[in-house]
């Protein structure tokens, strides 16, 4: 490892007029055309081409901005010299999906979001691709360490194969316990595989991530949900000296608009499904692919609503429109998501609400009734209140309409597991340090604590939660023995 700089040794006024080594993908012609990834892969050369316009602030906002803290310097440090084992191996010391966080995070509005180079009108580092790259490099040439402690005889049930529970599944698994994870779909990977649309990130690297962890002994159980029919006591009184509870957030926000239940009207979660996961992976119930005829729309502000836009050109609509009742400003999604999809053909129709969906003949939907909105006073969210604007009422044609309201996480376990607190929504109270829930043996983290977030974040709650279930694990056992 090539040691850190001095600060002396860095001329940043220098590097920050260093020009971007830019950022190969597919044209927006082209990359409608199909489900693979949208970036194209990188080179050595590049690589460290663009690493080299890190000026290495001596405050290191990206680290602060990052939820995991990866020590983004330090790693660009050792990609502008050629030291990718290095580099992967950074980003790795906080991160075990360090290569599906550098695709799916929006980098935006966290590390790249604090690069220097934007205040000088110039593109940010781009550490997100770099991480990328140096990872897949590093698992192509290298392989992956299954490298683990003896065994400790401490079984650990995790519930939801998301990247929280994978997270806690592997850390703990690597300190010698034996650990199963549990889930209700039927495949692993949780939001990875069954929300993040294949475009964004090539679901073949959850497979090399499930089958790393099951070459390391790990435990898989699928099509089962805990928390209704089998229950978190279960568990405990089963054998499980803990549970770690990385359910996430996959309970979809509905509506109660009149005619949301005519044909052609679709939620979020099932038509990414059907559309973008393996068949073989799909429910049985969610087994046959979308048709979205010409005309989509597509109801929400978020990643999600961006995600069903772009699957949605993807499935070969020609006119894709994504309706939102605030203005662009409000939106809570990924802004170089929305430029994607503005790119790939979207259209945007601000300050509009569909108030009714309107059927043919056959009880498909033909059209909805939109009314316009105006933003008033400032809600519980902070974001000004969008208000009906009278008599402004329209009808837009659509052949299928998608609904990206939000997520919720699920209420069964706070409903039917006695004594474990939660708080608006049914998201579990945890100690933030710790991620120890009101139930003794209980942990939680991701999602499900702080309802739809990022990968990352899912990650990090991961490896604190890990840590603490070690130590609690350890405890437990040196008593035992003790005695």
């Amino acid at each position: 490892m090539i040691p850190r700089p001095e600060s002396k040794a860095i001329d940043r006024k220098e590097r920050l007029g260093r020009p971007s080594a830019g950022v190969p993908m597919q044209a927006p012609s082209e990359r409608v055309e199909n489900f693979d990834e949208i970036y194209l892969p990188w080179d050595a050369e590049r690589a460290m081409e663009e690493a080299s316009r890190c000026i290495h602030c001596p405050a290191t906002p990206c680290v602060k901005a990052c939820p995991l803290h990866n020590d983004v310097p330090l790693a660009l440090w050792q990609v502008e010299h050629g030291e990718f084992e290095a580099a992967a191996r950074i980003f790795q010391e906080t991160s075990n999906f360090s290569d599906i966080c550098a695709r799916v995070c929006p980098q935006l509005t966290q590390c790249e979001g604090a690069c220097p180079h934007l205040k000088k009108g110039q593109p940010p580092v781009a550490i997100g691709r770099i991480e990328a790259f140096v990872v897949d490099w590093y698992r192509q040439k290298l392989g992956e360490d299954l490298e683990k402690s003896a065994a400790t005889g401490r079984r650990v049930a995790v519930v939801g194969a998301g990247p929280a529970g994978l997270t806690v599944a592997e850390l703990l698994t690597r300190k010698g316990h034996s650990v199963t994870v549990f889930d209700q779909w039927p495949d692993g990977g949780g939001v990875m595989r069954y929300g993040i649309p294949r475009f964004k990130m090539a679901h073949s690297l959850v497979d090399a991530r499930l089958d790393h962890l099951k070459a390391l002994g790990v435990e898989f159980i699928y099509d089962t949900r805990i928390g209704k029919n089998r229950g978190i006591d279960s568990l405990l009184d089963g054998g499980f000296d803990a549970v770690f509870l990385g359910t996430g957030a996959g309970v979809t926000a509905t509506t109660d608009i009149p005619g949301a239940d005519l044909a052609g009207i679709h939620y979020s979660t099932p038509f990414l499904v059907r559309a973008n996961v393996e068949q073989n992976l799909r429910p049985s119930s969610l087994e046959n692919p979308p048709e979205v005829g010409d005309r989509v729309a597509i109801i929400g502000g978020g990643d999600t609503a961006m995600d069903c836009c772009r699957t949605a050109l993807r499935l070969g609509a020609k006119d894709v429109t994504c309706v939102y009742r605030r203005t662009e400003e409000e939106m809570p999604g990924n802004p170089r998501d929305r430029g994607y999809a503005r790119e790939e053909g979207t259209e945007f129709e601000w300050l509009v609400a569909p108030v009714r969906f309107i059927g043919d003949e056959g009880g498909r939907v033909r059209a909805m009734e939109c009314v316009r909105m105006e933003l008033g006073e400032p809600d519980e969210s902070g974001r000004r209140r969008p208000v009906p604007v009278a008599g402004s009422d329209f009808e837009m044609p659509v052949d299928t309409v998608i609904l990206a309201l939000g997520y919720w996480p699920d209420p069964a376990l706070g409903e039917q597991t006695e004594n474990l607190e939660t708080s608006r929504w049914g998201l579990l109270v945890v100690d933030e340090e710790t991620g120890r829930t009101s139930r003794d043996r209980v942990w939680a983290g991701g999602d499900n604590v702080l309802g739809p977030a990022v990968v990352a974040t899912a990650v990090a709650h991961g490896w604190r939660a890990a840590a603490d279930m070690h130590h609690r694990l350890s405890d437990d056992s040196t008593t035992e023995s003790e005695e």
